[in-house]
């Protein structure tokens, strides 16, 4: 029977990635030794980020299933250990950069990712609910989505994806959770149960910054941003710390809704930033006798296009509308998201086409391992 070796248990170890950054773990250094004895058992000793890390089963369970393939393993005993704050540190430059503790690369006007902060001007017209559903569709296209819940005195988005767990402390560094393949990021993780959260202005711009600057997103080909209603501080700080972002103003078909969501992306004539597109919400409602009824009006989404594209004067477009399902809601209660709940309702089917028109064209290089020369 071949004997495995160092090398061959690094190269397996070489295809498990830690789970909350998203990269091997040798890259990371966080394979401290690797030990093999006669009769091929193998001992590795793993050094986690940090003491409580709450994905260590799941690193070992990956660990296992990728060293048991090696040809040979008998065997395998994990031994976890810590990282030092020296390693943290190192870590930490490694992933962000000797200036880690400048400006977040989403800032920079070169960054390759879309932010998109989804805005509306009044409560109640399902923005949190499009937004989370929106990121989720994003990701079962193959994107890279990151999702920064924003609205810090009425978050919601953990509850809806079904999230219990904070962010993981790798020194100044927070790694967000992950739910249906999106990074998460919100106030209400480090809250107690329902606890209000009664910040002014200086306090929602700190909070805001940390979650920029301090969070690591990965490579992210989309951000979503879930606003606070309305036009107040948070969207201000916002437009100040991603000056590249651009709007998605959320409606429903009511006429008095629309007049208010027209003051929400009224806010790029003052920022600078562009309006992506308009999304309706609750456009209509499929009985079960096969009738559709309109319970909300009609019309707000245009009324809203036409009204910022002049304001604006370039053109807003309308680019998606979500008919109401009840069983929305009930997904969102249950922390789980209805496109992945119910793929092919028609609530789904229309954030699939809006997800489609935001998406961008996304080409990364394949990995190619040259298995020997080519025959002339």
């Amino acid at each position: 029977m071949t004997s495995p070796t160092e090398s061959l248990i690094r190269s397996a170890l070489a295809g498990v990635d830690d789970p909350e950054i998203g990269r091997p773990l040798t890259e990371l250094n966080m394979v401290e030794t690797i030990d093999i004895d006669a009769e091929g058992r193998v001992a590795v000793r793993i050094l986690l980020t940090v003491a409580g890390c709450p994905l260590r089963t799941k690193i070992g369970d990956d660990i296992r299933t990728a060293v048991t393939e090696v040809p040979g393993v008998a065997g395998i005993d994990i031994d976890f250990g810590v990282m030092t704050d020296e390693q943290r540190r190192d870590l930490r430059i490694q992933l962000r950069g000797p200036e880690s503790e400048g400006l977040s690369a989403l800032a920079q006007p070169d960054s390759p990712t879309r932010v998109y902060c989804v805005v509306s001007g009044k409560g109640g017209v399902g923005k949190s609910s499009v937004t989370v559903n929106l990121a989720v569709a994003l990701a079962r296209r193959g994107l890279r989505v990151g999702l920064m819940d924003a609205d810090v005195h009425g978050h919601s988005v953990p509850a809806m994806l079904g999230i219990t767990s904070a962010p993981t402390l790798v020194g100044a560094m927070m790694m967000p959770p992950t739910a249906f393949g999106v990074r998460v990021v919100s106030i209400g993780m480090f809250v107690d149960d329902n606890a209000p959260v009664v910040w002014r202005g200086p306090m929602l711009h700190r909070a805001l910054q940390q979650f920029v600057n301090d969070v690591y997103w990965g490579e992210l080909d989309i951000l979503l941003i879930d606003m606070p209603p309305g036009t107040g501080d948070v969207a201000i700080s916002l437009a100040q710390l991603l000056p590249t972002s651009q709007l998605l103003v959320v409606t429903t078909p009511q006429r008095t809704a629309a007049r208010i969501a027209e003051r929400a992306g009224a806010v790029a004539a003052q920022t600078g930033q562009r309006v992506a597109g308009i999304i309706e919400n609750m456009s209509w409602y499929d009985s079960p006798d096969g009738t559709r009824q309109t319970l909300f009006g009609a019309g707000g989404a245009t009324a809203v296009s036409r009204a910022l594209s002049g304001l604006l004067d370039t053109y807003c477009p309308v680019i998606g509308r979500i008919p109401f399902d009840p069983t929305v809601c009930a997904a969102g209660d249950r922390g789980a998201p209805f496109v992945e709940t119910d793929p092919h309702c028609a609530p789904t089917r229309a954030i699939d086409e809006i997800a489609a028109a935001i998406a961008p064209i996304v080409r990364r290089p394949l990995s190619v391992t040259p298995v020997g020369s080519v025959p002339a």
